[in-house]
Formats: structure tokens, sequence, C-alpha cells
């Protein structure tokens, strides 16, 4: 088990276009690597295979999981890898047959061939399972890894206890929470307010300027992310031939400005606009922020973004606490619900961005701590259910303009709930639990497989043999 889990764990920087199909694959891969390395087998390795099982099978092309585990295997890390090289550097392996492991022990290596997706089958304790093998010249194996990609970029190796949480439960911290309740109780005792608290947290393990440097370099990151796809025309890859339309919309969102073309529901459509760049930018492979995953990265940065567009006074200050109570809930999501696709469907990767985010704005709106759970609470309680069901293994349909509905949800959660005195009757942690439960009813069809759903209806191959009952 590891260490407590900081707001630093729930934003971290890496590539996409996912961060349970490819951050975590990728860091897997780097992992096993390292272990060669730290066991002194890595100059006896002849052979690597890696087998993919489960969701990062059956989406692992669309996904990327192929191309992360290769990367990670030499030496390449989510947070520092540039993602305009990613292109040569696999070119460089499939043209000489040969993969560098951490950079500098040659093994032969066929991408196609020792990357093997196995999505008809799913390791017993998680969806997204991986298998690394290494292998001297007589074929013997050196050492043999399996590996789970829990959501978020998170990895467990196996063998994985489900019953366990993923990270720690924060004991050791001055105000340790699991669940939304002990954190609540936390307030109510202390009278902070939910960023404080989870500030008071994070300043001990870490000095208090490098909380708020840490977040701003985080938003940052965001913003570049934003800023980079207002600006990138043309076509996302994958074979689906979606253009990217944010750069179009910021044209029209800009010449609108003042003018009677812009209605009274113009922050909207740039709430819809900012998480649109976002998505974009993951789904071609670009640098974003997991905020919790990269498949719903979009959604934290548009209502922080509409924060410091449209809310008078927004700063960094705010901007700093935004990400504390947003990361707060994080913490709640992780350790007690989902934020895998593959595990509960998308309901655990928008419906969790969409409650950090609905929490962030009611804090920055100054919430009481029942106004920023109850909002995070409507956030999730309005996602139940929702299916994660890519077209063709792609984080493209209908991931990108999830974003954007997920995105403008938050913001009217946080209003509704602001409009309010904190009393309800779902409590979050209620709702997180029934996310959990309809996750674990869910049929694996709608479970980031691309088996069901739009991944189907949208190709036109669903119904052969198959009775679809009507609403």
């Amino acid at each position: 088990m590891g260490g407590p889990l900081s707001v630093f764990d729930m934003f971290s920087v890496g590539i996409g276009p996912s961060s349970s199909h490819t951050v975590g694959p990728m860091r897997a891969a780097l992992a096993f690597a390292e272990h060669l390395a730290a066991t002194g087998a890595l100059d006896r390795v002849h052979a690597v295979t890696v087998d993919l099982y489960g969701s990062l099978g059956a989406t692992g092309r669309g996904h990327g999981s192929d191309r992360a585990v290769v990367l990670g295997l030499t030496g390449e890390r989510p947070e520092l890898i540039d993602p305009d090289t990613v292109e040569e550097v696999l070119a460089g392996i499939r043209a000489g047959g040969e993969l560098r492991l951490l950079g500098r022990h040659p093994v032969r290596f066929d991408l196609d061939a020792d990357v093997r997706l196995i999505g008809q089958t799913s390791l017993p304790a998680h969806p997204n399972g991986m298998v690394f093998t290494a292998r001297d010249a007589a074929g013997d194996v050196l050492a043999e890894r399996t590996s789970y990609s829990v959501g978020g970029g998170f990895v467990r190796d196996h063998p994985l206890d489900v019953a366990e949480p993923v990270v720690g439960t924060g004991a050791g911290l001055p105000f340790g929470f699991r669940s939304a309740g002990e954190l609540l109780e936390h307030c109510r005792r202390t009278g902070l307010g939910v960023a404080d608290l989870v500030r008071r947290n994070e300043e001990s393990q870490r000095e208090p300027a490098e909380v708020d440097a840490g977040l701003l370099r985080i938003f940052a990151a965001m913003a570049a992310c934003v800023d980079h796809g207002l600006v990138t025309d043309g076509t996302l890859p994958g074979g689906l031939g979606v253009r990217r339309r944010a750069p179009r919309l910021h044209r029209q969102l800009l010449a609108e400005e003042g003018s009677s073309a812009a209605d009274a529901l113009h922050a909207m459509d740039w709430v819809s606009l900012f998480a649109l760049a976002v998505n974009e930018e993951n789904a071609a492979g670009g640098r974003v922020v997991t905020a919790p995953t990269n498949g719903a990265a979009g959604i934290v940065p548009a209502v922080l973004h509409f924060y410091r567009r449209f809310v008078p006074g927004a700063d960094d200050a705010g901007t700093v606490r935004f990400l504390l109570a947003a990361g707060g809930i994080g913490i709640v999501l992780k350790e007690t619900g989902s934020i895998s696709g593959a595990e509960v469907g998308c309901q655990g990767e928008v419906g969790s961005a969409s409650a950090m985010a609905a929490a962030g704005l009611a804090e920055v709106l100054g919430g009481t701590p029942e106004q920023v759970e109850n909002a995070a609470e409507i956030a999730v309680e309005h996602h139940l259910g929702l299916t994660c069901d890519p077209v063709g293994g792609l984080v493209q349909i209908p991931c990108i303009e999830r974003n954007a509905v997920g995105a403008t949800t938050a913001i009217h959660a946080a209003r509704t709930a602001m409009r309010g005195d904190g009393d309800h009757v779902v409590s979050l942690d209620t709702a997180i639990a029934t996310m959990r439960q309809t996750g674990a009813h869910m049929r694996s069809e709608y479970k980031e497989t691309s088996l069901g759903g739009l991944a189907l209806t949208v190709v036109g191959r669903p119904a052969v043999g198959v009775n679809v009952p009507e609403c």
C-alpha cells in the first residue's frame, strides 16, 4: 500500500490519450525495466514481451497502450516525454527491430509481435491487466511481473487485493480522511473550509510555498494545453476523421465579443470551448494534466478557466483554493469509488471530474463545506450509469463532447448547491457507493472495451442476432 494520497496525485502531467491506458502502462513498463536494472538482470535480457489483457487489450491500439509500454521500457516517463518525439522513436524501433531498455541495453524487439493484445481475456483482479516477461538468450524467463493500471495513471502490481484501498488511508496526516463524511466532520470540528483543511494535510508533507507553487504549475500546464488546443487546426489521428473544432469556435467567440451576436449564455460556450481544446489535445496524444484521468482531463481546466474569466475577483489565490478543494474531493472519489472507465464506466471518469470541478467552483464562490460536498454530490448523482463506449477505441467520440457537457454540469451543480444551505438527502458518499455498485452491475461491453453503446451503433454493427430493448 502506498502513502497518503495527495492533491498532486490527482493532478499529474502526462500525455494523451488515456491515463489508464497510456500513462499507467508507460509507468508500469518503466517500473519493470527499472526492476531488471535493480536486480542485475538487465544486461542478460535478450527479449521482452508484453501481454495486454481485458480493456487494455480491447482498446490498446486506439488508446496507445501498445506504444506506451514500448516507450516506458525505453525509460520514458509520461510527465517528461516530449509528445513531438514519439513517432520518431517508435519508427526507429520498428525500422531497426531493436529496443534499448532504459535507453542503454539493446534487445531484439518487434512492436507488433512482442506487444500482444488479449482483449477477450481479463486478469482476475482488474480489467486493465498486463504481464511483462524478460527472457535470456536461451529463452529462459529472467523476470515476470503482472501489473494493473487502476485509473488516473495509478499502477499496482500483482498480487492485487481489490479489497484494499489503492493508496494510503490518510494515516499520519493532520486530518486524514477517506470519505466525504470524514472530511466534513473534520471541517465541522475545526471550523476550516474544505480547501483550508486539505491545505493543512498538504503542508504536513511539503513547505507551504511549494503547495502554492506546485498547484500554480499545474494550472499553468492546464492553461498551456488549452492555449495549444485553441490554435491547432487539423484532423485527429486514428481514422475516424474527427476534425478539431476548438480553433474555429474560438475565432467565432472572439468575433462575437461585445457584439449583439453574444447571447446570454455565451459564457457556457467558452466553457465548452475550453473543454474541447483540452480533449482534442488529449486525443492527439498531446501533453495534458490528468484531472483525475486523461479521458476527463478537460472538465477541471474548463471550469477553472470559467472562474478565471467570468468570476469577478478571480486570482491565483483562488485558483489554488479551487484545486485544493477539487483535489480533496478527488481523494474521496479515488479512495472509496473509482476513476477507472474500465472498472465502472465513464461515470467514474467524467462523473468524478465533474464532481471535482463542481467542488472547486463552489469553494471559490464562498461555499461552506456542506455546499462544496453538495455540489460534488449533484455532479456525481447526475452522471450515474454513464457508459464508457469510445468509438473505434479512440478517446474522441463521445469523449471530447462529453467533457464539455461534464464541465457545464459542474457549473450547474455548483450554482445549485450555492442556492441551498448544504442540507440534502443524498450524501456524496452515498452517490459514490451507488456509482461503484452501478459499475459492478454494468456489462463489460459498456466499460471501455469499445464493444457496446456508441462504439457499435456508430459503425452500424450492433444488431446482428442482438435484441435491443426499447426504453
